[in-house]
């Protein structure tokens, strides 16, 4: 038996702009749908950063305290270790914000408290376990999509189809929508290591490539950056990447001697963006509509962001009525310069995180320049913490 959902807008993709998203439209008195393919958000290696416009954001929906009394980690600053030298690469101090740092939070408890926050609208609806697989048409405008859960075939109808659903989108490929490739020079290896009492590491550390370092409290949770199209996860594969932590970090090192192959996994960074966001009825925003490298965790505040332009733009046109291309062109226009600006930056940021030098060669220019002129870290900071164009409810 099928299941029919009539509702003002479906959003397919409960991650951060999906969820925040149904939020904000929920909030306006709408009625929306969010169809999330998994039963929970229990997934490892994602992004857990919460940059400082996002917690302005959730301090104005009432939700900051929230958020806080949730565990969670402050990074006041981005700090990097290079062969033992340490230096700042953005500094959050001087930030127009109410919190002047990033912060780190399983993203799980950060979509639960979205979920949460947006489940006390009527209008909202979380659909848990539902792959969505199809699109709805009457001509040539898509009117919905279809999908199925535990119980059977879903169809849901809305005057608006948000793809949420992340950079290898089905529904963007069925509406024919090609993203543009720019090519990537890296990808990035994930895995655990195990953390004793009193255990740190710097967040960054780099000089044969590069380590990130999230403390997860009971371990810790790596990210290595590595040539692209290098890694084929064989034997001999994770002993040259046990070699470079060890010429990075010898104690890191030292603590990484038992992984297998196994225990590692791969993150092929793709950069690529869609020349046109929307269709009749169908808008793509966060990574179905630009695929970011994971430097800076920058992707999760620009899906954010598009969600909060989408809603600020398209709520008013959804209480009146059913949004035409001319409103969807408005909010791909609104995020398309942050997004070059950011794809632009992070192009330029893949050498220097790459390149292998040894202990005692000059350090790469762009860190030399922050190291000799401590003010730009103030401007990395804003980059990194806002973004190019920073989105407000208010």
């Amino acid at each position: 038996m099928n299941t029919r959902i009539d509702t003002d807008c479906v959003v397919v993709g409960g991650g951060p702009a999906g969820l925040m998203l149904g939020l904000l439209l929920a909030r306006q008195g709408l009625r929306v749908t969010v169809a999330e393919k998994h039963a929970d958000f229990l997934r490892d290696f994602r992004g857990d950063t919460i940059h400082p416009s996002t917690q302005e954001l959730l301090a104005d929906l009432g939700l900051l305290d929230e958020f806080l009394a949730m565990p969670h980690a402050d990074m006041p600053r981005v700090t990097l270790s290079w062969h033992g030298t340490e230096l700042t690469l953005a500094d959050f101090s001087r930030l127009p914000t109410r919190r002047k740092v990033m912060t780190f939070m399983p993203q799980w408890d950060f979509l639960d408290l979205l979920a949460a926050a947006a489940g006390r609208y009527p209008g909202f609806r979380l659909l848990r376990s539902t792959r969505i697989d199809g699109l709805v048409r009457d001509g040539e405008r898509i009117v919905g999509v279809t999908g199925i859960d535990a119980e059977g075939p879903v169809e849901v109808r809305a005057r608006l189809v948000i793809d949420a659903s992340g950079r290898d989108s089905m529904l963007r490929k069925q509406a024919e929508l090609v993203p543009t490739g720019v090519a990537a020079a890296m990808d990035v290896l994930w895995f655990r290591l195990p953390k004793s009492e009193g255990e740190t590491y710097p967040f960054v550390q780099a000089g044969a490539g590069m380590i990130i370092t999230i403390d997860r409290e009971d371990f810790f949770q790596i990210a290595h950056v590595i040539p692209a199209g290098t890694w084929t996860g064989t034997d001999p594969d994770v002993e040259r990447m046990k070699e470079r932590i060890r010429e990075i970090s010898p104690r890191l090192g030292a603590a990484a001697a038992h992984l297998t192959t196994g225990d590692v996994h791969l993150l092929r960074v793709r950069l690529e963006r869609l020349r046109r966001w929307y269709r009749e009825g169908m808008l793509c925003i966060g990574d179905a509509a630009h695929a970011m490298s994971p430097a800076g965790g920058v992707g999760i505040n620009l899906a954010i962001q598009d969600a909060v332009a989408a809603a600020r733009i398209l709520a008013p046109v959804l209480k009146d009525g059913t949004p035409q291309p001319a409103d969807l062109r408005r909010v791909q226009r609104r995020r398309t310069w942050p997004v070059l600006v950011t794809q632009r930056v992070q192009r330029a940021l893949q050498t220097p995180l790459l390149s292998r030098r040894e202990p005692g060669a000059p350090l790469p220019i762009p860190l030399r320049m922050l190291r000799r002129y401590p003010a730009l870290t103030r401007i990395t900071g804003r980059f990194v913490g806002l973004g190019a164009r920073p989105e407000s409810v208010r």
